[in-house]
Parts: C-alpha cells; structure tokens; sequence
C-alpha cells in the first residue's frame, strides 16, 4: 500500500503543471545503486551516464556501489526502495538474468519488482586459449578436447562466464572442467598461467594480453563481429551454430514508478548514449551503447531468464 500511495503521488509531481511544462522531477539528488565494487564496468558506466544527467538536471547523482553476494544486495535494496524515480539500479545481466536459474531463493524477483527503463549497453564475450595450445581456431579446440574428454579446463570469474562455458560445453559436446576465480582479471591470468587452457571472458582484460600474444583469441560470442577485436570471427562463423552470448548492463526502477517517468529516463538516457564522448568511452570497454525503450528491455530480459535457467538446470549449476 505504501509503495502503491508512494507511486501515486510521484505520478501527480511528475505529471502537475499547465500543459506543455516540464515534470517538476529531479527535485532531490538520484542515487544509482551499483552491485559491484567501484572500478569495474558497470561502476564506469554509472559514472559516466550519471555525470551527463547530472549536467542536465542540475541535481546530484550519486553513484552508489553496494557489492556482494552476486549483486543481490544492491539488487535487493532497489527493489526494496520507494518507486519515486530517486533510487535506480545499474543491473547487470547477472543479477537480473542469471541469479534466478542459480538460486533457489532470491530476495527479489527480476521480472516483478523492477521497471525496466533502457539498456545503457551490451557486450560479448572472448573465448581465449593459452598461446600453447595446439588449437588456432574453435573447430581445432573441440577437436582436441573431444579427443581428451576431462584432460583441460576452463576459468571462469563469475558464473554468467561460467554459465556462458556451460553452453559451449553443451552445444559442442566436449568435457572440460571448471576452475572459479574471483574476477575475470584471475581468469584471464590463470590462462596465462597454463593453470588453465581456457576461459569465456570480457574483452577489457582479455584485449591487452591478446594483442601481446600472451593469450590467443578464437571468437566472440556476439552475432556480429567485435569493433574492439575485429579479427576474430564471431562463434557462429566458426561453426558454432545459433551460438550468441551478449551480456548487458541497463537501467532499472522499483515496481510501481510512474510510466511518464519510466519513459523521461529512457528518452533523456538514449540521448547521452548518442554522444561522441560517451560512444568512445563505451568503445574502449567493448560495450555497444544500446538506450531502448522499456518494452524492448522488459522482452529482452523475459528471454535471457528463461535462456540462463534452462542452461544452468542442464548443466547441474547452482549458486547457494
């Protein structure tokens, strides 16, 4: 009743004035609620949109990172929060997409507790072998571990790369064995470390140690090639038919913030993922500026939870 009565009165703010005049919206300071540590991708992402709103609204907005168990904290507190528009999550797909097919119980379901508002940007994954490996392209990599079934392993930092290794696995057939590393920047090390032979990993940390020769990278798991490695095929041109991973980082309110809002953000955050400064700076992380609109994200979403749910119930993945 309190978030219902909550949301009703932002509605009146927002939508109060004679006709024509701008919602009297942000009156206060915005939060955006980052689930990780500051530094990593999303946090930048946070910071660099958060400042170009900033600049717009003349009101704060604060970046606030709430790292933990997966994002469920931060995730958890959002949805928790009054659906007035001053409490947003920065959600990554993780949190949103994959925790519900690796937690019997999570604190917050992604598809009833949240609004989506926009997608701030998307991005794939690199599949990287140690430069000793006989295997110069993914064909010759499933060769040579179907060949060996349980003789190699994969690292991976958190559990979408896992997840997104579990598919490999499964659509190629092939046996290799899972080592977890606290963050992609272990993973991509242990590969380097022939601790590991493999890893399905983000491009910022992979990118460097390919262009030194320190790794070699076999694909992308995006449907179209890589700008920031655009030598490598995408998998599905290596013959991993139908094969796409892309991970995401959007915007998201509480249930129940008014539409009028909902749909403010999303055109005022479409116009910052246009400009020049910020487009470069999303480029040199990899990730692709996207700024649909709510009912594009809500679809997206639907259909990344049923993907990852299937994919971790066959593969026997569980998170608590």
């Amino acid at each position: 009743m309190k978030k219902l009565l909550c949301a009703a009165l932002a509605g009146a703010a927002l939508l109060a004035g004679p006709a024509g005049a701008q919602p009297a919206w942000p009156q206060k300071p915005v939060r955006l609620v980052v689930g990780f540590p500051p530094g990593g991708a999303n946090d930048i992402l946070a910071r660099l949109v958060g400042a170009k709103l900033q600049e717009q609204w003349g009101q704060p907005v604060l970046v606030e990172n709430k790292p933990g168990a997966n994002a469920i904290i931060a995730t958890e507190f959002v949805a928790k929060s009054a659906p007035d528009g001053y409490t947003l999550l920065v959600g990554a797909s993780g949190a949103m997409a994959f925790n519900p097919g690796l937690y019997a119980k999570l604190p917050y379901d992604p598809l009833r507790d949240f609004e989506p508002i926009t997608m701030l940007g998307s991005f794939p994954l690199v599949l990287a072998v140690n430069p000793s490996l006989p295997a110069q392209s993914v064909k010759e990599l499933v060769n040579l571990a179907r060949a060996a079934p349980g003789k190699y392993h994969y690292s991976a930092g958190s559990t979408p790369f896992q997840l997104a290794m579990e598919l490999f696995k499964q659509q190629t057939g092939i046996a290799v064995n899972h080592i977890a590393y606290k963050g992609s920047a272990q993973a991509v090390a242990a590969v380097m470390a022939n601790d590991v032979q493999m890893t399905m990993v983000d491009a910022p940390p992979a990118v460097p140690q390919i262009r030194a020769g320190k790794l070699r990278g076999l694909a992308v798991t995006s449907r179209a090639r890589a700008p920031i490695l655009p030598e490598l095929p995408t998998m599905i041109e290596a013959g991993i038919a139908d094969f796409e991973v892309v991970l995401w980082t959007s915007l998201f309110a509480p249930a129940g913030t008014p539409r009028a809002l909902l749909e403010r953000l999303q055109q005022q955050i479409a116009a910052v993922l246009k400009l020049p400064d910020v487009r470069e700076r999303m480029a040199s992380l990899g990730i692709d500026p996207v700024g649909n609109t709510p009912a594009e994200l809500a679809a997206i979403l639907r259909a990344d939870v049923q993907k990852w749910t299937a994919v971790a119930k066959s593969a026997n993945v569980r998170a608590d």
